[in-house]
This record gives C-alpha cells, sequence and structure tokens, in this order.
C-alpha cells in the first residue's frame, strides 16, 4: 500500500480510503468484520463513515459495527485513522409525517456537541481522528461552527476537521474563518469526483489545493457505472441500478460508456480498477473511497493501487470523458 499526507498534516494515509456506507445495510456485521480486517492486512488505515450511515431507523448502526470491530482488540484502533461526518438529522423519536426532532441535526455547537458524544459512544473510541462536515449548513456562521470544534480539539475528542460535498468558496469561507481564529481549519474535502463526473475540478479542488486540503473523491465508480456495467449486462445479465441505471437511460450517454469499456479492454484492463487509478493521477487527489460489499471487491479495489496508466490511456479517457477545465474559462472567454 501508498501512503501519503492528508493535505497540508502531518498525518499519513492510505491512498485508498475503505468506506463503511455498506456495512449494515448490505453487508452484515460479520462480514463487514471481514472486509475490515482484509483491508488493514493490506495496508488500508483510513477508514471512513458517518453517523447517520445505516439509514432510516437503523441510522448509527454503521458506527456501532465498526466500534464492535474495534473492540476485538489486536491494535486495530490504533492502526485506523478513523473519519466520521456530523450533518443528518439523528433523532429516534421524530412521529411519521412529521417534521424532524430540531437542534439533532446540521452543525449548530449545540448538535455538533451531541453528536460527537454519540458518535464515540458508537465506536467506542475516546477519539475521533478527522470529523467531517457531512454539508454546509447555510444558518450556521462559521465562528459558530470553528468555536465548536476547537473547543472539541481542546477536549482531545477530535483531531481535525474536514468538510464534505462543500462548493469551493464554502471553503474558502471556512479556512478564512478559522485563520483569523488562529486555527487549524479544514484539512480535507470529500467530494463527488470521478471521470464520468469532473466538475469538482472547476472551483471544488482547486480551492482544497489553494488550502491545503486533501480531496477525497466519493463514488469513485459512480454508482456502478464506471465498473463495467454494460459488459456485466451482456455477460451475466446484471442489470444497472440507482445512478447508473438513470445515467444509461440516455443514448448519448450510453455511447460513452461502451466507448470507455472498449478503450479499457484495448489495453486488457478492468474498467472499475481504471477509474480508481486515474483518480490517484489527479493533482490534490488523497485517495479515494471504496465502498466494497464483499472481499472480493475489496481486492479488486487494491490492484487500483499498483496499477500504471500510461499516457495513450491517460489521453484517450480524457477523449471519452473530457473535463469542464478551470473556472472561470469553463463558462466564460
Amino acid at each position: 500500500m501508498e501512503y501519503t499526507q492528508l493535505g497540508r498534516t502531518g498525518l499519513k494515509v492510505s491512498r485508498l480510503v475503505l468506506g463503511t456506507m455498506n456495512f449494515g445495510p448490505q453487508t452484515d456485521e460479520a462480514d463487514s468484520h471481514a472486509i475490515m480486517d482484509a483491508a488493514l492486512d493490506a495496508g488500508i488505515n483510513f477508514f471512513d463513515t458517518a453517523n447517520v450511515y445505516g439509514w432510516g431507523e437503523n441510522k448509527g448502526r454503521t458506527e456501532t459495527i465498526i466500534g464492535n470491530w474495534f473492540a476485538k482488540g489486536g491494535e486495530r484502533r490504533d492502526k485506523v485513522v478513523l473519519a466520521t461526518k456530523v450533518y443528518g438529522n439523528m433523532a429516534t423519536d421524530a412521529q411519521p409525517g412529521q417534521p424532524a426532532w430540531p437542534n439533532h441535526d446540521r452543525l449548530s455547537a449545540l448538535n455538533i456537541r451531541r453528536a460527537v458524544d454519540a458518535s464515540l459512544k458508537r465506536l467506542q473510541t475516546d477519539h475521533i481522528d478527522l470529523y467531517q462536515f457531512h454539508h454546509i449548513d447555510r444558518n450556521t456562521p462559521f465562528e459558530e461552527i470553528w468555536q465548536a470544534i476547537d473547543t472539541l480539539v481542546q477536549q482531545g475528542k477530535i483531531l481535525y476537521a474536514g468538510s464534505s460535498n462543500f462548493p469551493g468558496y464554502k471553503i474558502a469561507q471556512a479556512n478564512e474563518t478559522a485563520a483569523r481564529r488562529g486555527t487549524l481549519g479544514l484539512v480535507s474535502e470529500q467530494c463527488l469526483y470521478n471521470l464520468a463526473e469532473r466538475r469538482a475540478e472547476m472551483e471544488v479542488v482547486p480551492a482544497a489545493q489553494d488550502y491545503g486540503l486533501g480531496v477525497i473523491p466519493w463514488s469513485p465508480l459512480h454508482g456502478g457505472l464506471l465498473g463495467g456495467i454494460i459488459k456485466k449486462e451482456v455477460e451475466g445479465g446484471r442489470r444497472a441500478s440507482g445512478r447508473a441505471a438513470d445515467t444509461l437511460k440516455d443514448p448519448a450517454a450510453r455511447a460513452q460508456v461502451q466507448a470507455y469499456e472498449d478503450l479499457v479492454g484495448k489495453h486488457g484492463l478492468e474498467p472499475g480498477e481504471v477509474a480508481l487509478a486515474w483518480l490517484l493521477t489527479r493533482p490534490g487527489v488523497t485517495g479515494p473511497i471504496v465502498g466494497p460489499r464483499t472481499a472480493a471487491q475489496l481486492e479488486s479495489a487494491l490492484r487500483a493501487v499498483e496499477l500504471e496508466l500510461g499516457d495513450e490511456l491517460l489521453a484517450g479517457l480524457d477523449e471519452v470523458f473530457p473535463g469542464p477545465g478551470p473556472s472561470p474559462e469553463a463558462f466564460a472567454w
């Protein structure tokens, strides 16, 4: 496994991030533990989760599964750089059809304090290495957010703060506010970024680079679209679902994905592994999040770290999936 610094910090993390969103909803606890063991054995030390994972009535379940894994010992917690998130509503007593109970979501100082303590309990640990804002909160000023984060850092409950799904201007706003307070600010941004969705290159990635944030792409296969979905349909009858199915309804998009699979096949490579390896070549990227449901999916992701993409293939990928170009040239003269 290769390692890199997380943004401008001294923290070393693996170039693949283990995403845990499937733990609970699609992968049971025993298999989830086996995947985490395999990831650690392969050198992946960066694990990502969120307080809402498990979803619906089971929100928090994923953190609980991870906490039970830590409780097995074997220096599991010491070896892992643990990242979780705060924003979604975690109230458990909201009535059906009624608004969610207030002050159990978003980024108020009250909710941040409440959410951290709840996550620590579920994760069975005394600290979170990277605490991420899952979404922007338009109603809470960054002065309040950083006041809450600074207190938690002083208490030793969290070490670093990161963002997720932030636009470029919010990254700038957050870190300029932190700078005025004399604190570290955001050290990472977790964003939707892959070959088929490159809009982050316009402003999010440049902002992250300028402010020293590590970029952590989520959905690197775009919901399976870049994992050889057309070939799987033809050979195994496996139907696309979710984001991939919606995209393939467009004939032009389907032709684009077919061109991608043809290009990758010409080089004797697997589409999913190429999509991950491409992200590892992108400026500012710390490592993509891989969310395996099975051990076999994890093994495929691991091969991407060793994959070197030649100039011809990289040029071909840009032809199939051209990026938007930098801002403002992407939308102005």
